[in-house]
C-alpha cells in the first residue's frame, strides 16, 4: 500500500483550528498528547484549519516527541498571509463558518507549483519540523471566485501534482494525493497523474459510500494505493450531532440516520463504532482519522474501533438496504 500509516486510527486536526468553537489552547495541546499516550502515531493537518492554527498547535504538541516516531501529513492549495481578514466573512469554500474562531490571517487559494512549494515551507515552520511524510492537494474540486472546479483541478494537476511528484522522486516526501470530499476528482487524478492515495472526507462512511464503491475503491485496491478516511462521522451526524457536510442536516439525511440508529438500537451497537469499523473494513483503507478536541475523545474512539459488533448487525444493514451490497463488511470476532 503506497499510503501506509501506523495504526488503524489517526488524528484529524481540523478541530484544533477552532472549528465551530474557540478551543482553549491547553485543551488542544492536551488532546494531542492524549492521542500520543494512547498510541496514535499518524497526524493530519492543513493550513486551512483555522488559518494555520491547527498546524501551530500540532507542531507545539509534537515537539517533545522524536520526529522519526510518527507520520505527519498536511495539505497544499492554501496560502496563509500576514494580511488580516474578518473571520465572520471568511470565504473558505465551505458553508457554515467552520473556522470563524481561527486566526484572522487571510487565506488565499494557490494550486500552482510555486504556491505548493511556498505552502510546504510555511507548513514546516508552523509544524516545527524539517519534513513532511504525506502531502495532500487540498480540495481542488470547488468553484472558486468564478472559476469552475474543473479549471481549478487542471491548475492543480499541472502545478501542485507535478511539484509533489518531483518532491517524491527526490525523496523529500514519501507520498502525495488529493485531500477532498468528492470522489470524481480522485478518479480523474488516477487518469492524469500518479498519486499514492487519497484522503476522502465523508465519502466512504456508513452513511455515504456508494459513489466511492463504484470505481475509486476498486481502482485503489488494484493499484495498491491507500485511502485515508476523514470525516467518518459525516461532520458529526453519526456521532450525535446535527451537521452533515458542514451544515445543518436535511430531513432526508436525518431520516437515513434514524434508520441506521434503529438497527443500532436493535442490536445494542454504538453507531459511532459501526461508523469507524465500516470504513476500516475496506482493504484499500489505510486509516480512519476522526477529529477530536477533547482528550477524552481519544480513548472513546479507540474503544469504538475495538468494540464487538455481531455479524447479524451488518447483515441487517445490508438486508434493509442501508449499506451497499458490495461493501466489504467487518468480520465479527
Amino acid at each position: 500500500m503506497r499510503i501506509s500509516v501506523p495504526g488503524r486510527l489517526g488524528f484529524g486536526t481540523a478541530p484544533l483550528g477552532n472549528m465551530y468553537r474557540n478551543i482553549p489552547e491547553q485543551e488542544a495541546l492536551d488532546t494531542v498528547e492524549a492521542a500520543w499516550q494512547q498510541g496514535i502515531r499518524y497526524f493530519d493537518a492543513a493550513p486551512m484549519y483555522g488559518a494555520g492554527l491547527a498546524e501551530i498547535r500540532l507542531g507545539t504538541a509534537l515537539q517533545q516527541h522524536r520526529r522519526d516516531d510518527y507520520v505527519l501529513s498536511t495539505k497544499v492549495g492554501r496560502l496563509i498571509l500576514d494580511e488580516r481578514e474578518d473571520t465572520t466573512q471568511r470565504d473558505l469554500g465551505e458553508k457554515g463558518g467552520l473556522f470563524e474562531h481561527g486566526l484572522p490571517n487571510k487565506i488565499v487559494y494557490d494550486y500552482t507549483a510555486d504556491g505548493t512549494l511556498r505552502a510546504i515551507e510555511a507548513s514546516l515552520a508552523r509544524l516545527k519540523t524539517d519534513r513532511l511524510d504525506i502531502v495532500w492537494i487540498h480540495d481542488p474540486a470547488r468553484d472558486f471566485h468564478g472559476e469552475s472546479w474543473r479549471d481549478v483541478f487542471d491548475i492543480a494537476m499541472n502545478g501542485a501534482a507535478k511539484a509533489l511528484t518531483r518532491l517524491r522522486e527526490e525523496g523529500v516526501i514519501s507520498a502525495w494525493g488529493l485531500g477532498v470530499n468528492r470522489v470524481e476528482p480522485c478518479e480523474m487524478a488516477l487518469q492524469q497523474a500518479d498519486p499514492d492515495g487519497f484522503l476522502i472526507a465523508g465519502r466512504y462512511t456508513l452513511l455515504d459510500h456508494a459513489d466511492a464503491l463504484r470505481a475509486l475503491m476498486p481502482a485503489s485496491t488494484a493499484r495498491g494505493l491507500g485511502i485515508v478516511v476523514g470525516g467518518p462521522y459525516n461532520s458529526g451526524i453519526l456521532a450525535g450531532g446535527t451537521h452533515y457536510e458542514y451544515q445543518q442536516a436535511t430531513p432526508e439525511i436525518l431520516a437515513r440516520v434514524d434508520a441506521l440508529r434503529a438497527v443500532c438500537a436493535e442490536f445494542n451497537v454504538d453507531i459511532r463504532a459501526a461508523a469507524l469499523q465500516f470504513s476500516l473494513a475496506h482493504p484499500a483503507v489505510a486509516a480512519v482519522i476522526p477529529g477530536a478536541s477533547q482528550p477524552s475523545r481519544i480513548a472513546e474512539n479507540l474503544a469504538l474501533v475495538d468494540a464487538e459488533i455481531p455479524a447479524a448487525f451488518w447483515q441487517a444493514l445490508r438486508t434493509r438496504g442501508l449499506v451497499a451490497v458490495d461493501a466489504p463488511l467487518p468480520q465479527a470476532g
